[in-house]
């Protein structure tokens, strides 16, 4: 039993070290990808239309909507656009909505470099959101709320019965609570209207 318990140790931190590897490779493509457009004039308009939607950029096969930043955890993530548990193994997900429609909910594995520090992430932390054009939203945490894995209307509607979950938000980031029988959600609401230049 202490042997297969080091083995999954050793495991876990393995993985968790590939996952950051893959997603800073990523953030750096993806960045580049950003200035370009940035420089070119392509950068979105202020003004943001629910109904638009997300412009997305290719790397290696997967379509990426934006890079998440929480820079008092000094997390710089990329965003896929869509899913599923092998996208996960590489970057953080959205899970469904849209930053112009103010219901993004984005996320990731418990892993340290990913979204394993929302955890214990104060109220108040600043959290970025840079599109695939440069455009750069500004959200702030707002509240911390465990949810069942089975309270998907809650996760994204925010239905739940507790005073808390019935709080206005923007974004949601979410992953799984140590044991991953619950998860963690952190819900933001943009602070400032949203800049057309990249961070």
């Amino acid at each position: 039993m202490i042997l297969g318990a080091a083995g999954l140790a050793a495991y876990n931190f393995w993985d968790a070290n590939r996952a950051k590897e893959a997603a800073q490779q990523v953030s750096e493509q993806l960045i580049e990808k950003i200035d370009e457009n940035v420089k070119s004039d392509e950068t979105a308009a202020p003004y943001m239309d629910p109904n638009t939607p997300m412009p997305v950029e290719e790397i290696d096969g997967y379509d990426y909507i934006g890079i998440l930043e929480i820079p008092s955890e000094e997390l710089s993530l990329p965003v896929m656009a869509e899913w599923d548990y092998a996208r996960l193994k590489i970057s953080p997900c959205r899970f469904v909505g849209s930053y112009y429609a103010d219901d993004l909910v984005i996320c990731a594995h418990n892993f340290d470099r990913h979204l394993g520090r929302l955890l214990s992430i104060d109220i108040g932390v600043d959290v970025y959101f840079t599109n695939v054009e440069g455009l750069t939203i500004h959200y702030i945490v707002t509240n911390r709320e465990t949810v069942e894995p089975t309270a998907v209307e809650q996760m994204i509607e925010n239905t739940g019965n507790s005073e808390t979950s019935l709080l206005d938000w923007d974004l949601t980031l979410f992953t799984c609570n140590l044991g991953g029988q619950t998860r963690c959600a952190v819900r933001c609401s943009r602070v400032e209207d949203a800049q057309g230049t990249a961070k």
